[in-house]
């Protein structure tokens, strides 16, 4: 009975309206406090020690998928750069082409550099091109910029090509160039050598009276029936009294680029070849 009443009391004592909690409520809950926080405080701690450790895992394969992805990137930068440089190559090369036989009535072929000999005593490249493509001993060779050389060699599928840097008029195996000045058909010079400490070649047998002059640009003339007319060689650079001080000569600076040279043309000069078969 005792505790009946006692349980009656302390029921009504809680469901009463009061505006604080008591001594021992107070005591109560304070405890249960700090007790949750002892336990809570360790498994919140242990809890993210494992979520710190899934997130490491995640970031290290999102850091892995980066690195595939920044390497696939600049891979395929590189291509695209390839690409463009080599559209923008063969897309001047069909310029060239185009323009040059609105100009003469020659035929381009096109050819890979596969092998350069850098021997000093005999200088020469190896390009893609023999007998069975219509190569032919000394049919000159060119780039977009200028004048490369001659043909020296012809196999079945590929020809050795004599640079013009090899000129040297005292050589039997030299076919020295004669050559012009592009809108003055008066002109005429000898390209006779090429100094390779001033990366020039000399042109000689210039007239005293030719009016010649700095920045004109040279080509071939023609004459010779070796290099065939309008392929430009390079541009002049000074131009003195020769020997005897009969005739001039001028320093040449050459128009196309020997470093890296991937692709180039042969000139067919259709006329004389229709001529000749």
């Amino acid at each position: 009975m005792f505790g009946f009443i006692l349980f009656i009391a302390v029921i009504g004592f809680s469901l009463s309206d009061r505006k604080e909690l008591t001594m021992p409520e107070k005591f109560l809950g304070d405890s249960v406090g700090f007790a949750q926080s002892l336990f809570y405080k360790p498994a919140g701690i242990i809890a993210g020690f494992f979520e710190d450790i899934r997130n490491l895992r995640t970031i290290h394969e999102e850091n892995e998928q980066l690195k595939l992805l920044a390497a696939a990137y600049a891979r395929d930068k590189i291509n695209y750069n390839f690409i463009e440089q080599e559209n923008k190559r063969f897309k001047e090369e069909l310029d060239f082409t185009e323009r040059q036989e609105q100009l003469y009535n020659y035929k381009y072929r096109i050819a890979q550099v596969v092998a350069v000999n850098n021997d000093t005593s005999n200088r020469t490249m190896v390009i893609n091109l023999g007998s069975k493509n219509g190569i032919k001993k000394n049919m000159a060779v060119t780039t977009v910029d200028g004048l490369i050389g001659l043909v020296s060699e012809v196999r079945p599928f590929t020809s050795t090509v004599m640079p013009i840097t090899e000129l040297d008029e005292k050589s039997p195996n030299s076919n020295l160039i004669a050559a012009t000045i592009l809108g003055k058909l008066d002109s005429f010079g000898i390209i006779s050598s090429y100094n390779q400490e001033t990366d020039r070649l000399m042109m000689t047998k210039i007239d005293e009276k030719d009016k010649m002059i700095v920045d004109d640009v040279v080509i071939t003339s023609g004459l010779g029936n070796v290099y065939p007319r309008g392929l430009v060689i390079g541009t002049v650079e000074n131009k003195q009294v020769g020997d005897f001080g009969l005739t001039y000569t001028a320093s040449v600076k050459l128009a196309a680029k020997f470093d890296h040279l991937t692709e180039v043309f042969v000139v067919e000069v259709q006329d004389i070849e229709d001529a000749a078969e």
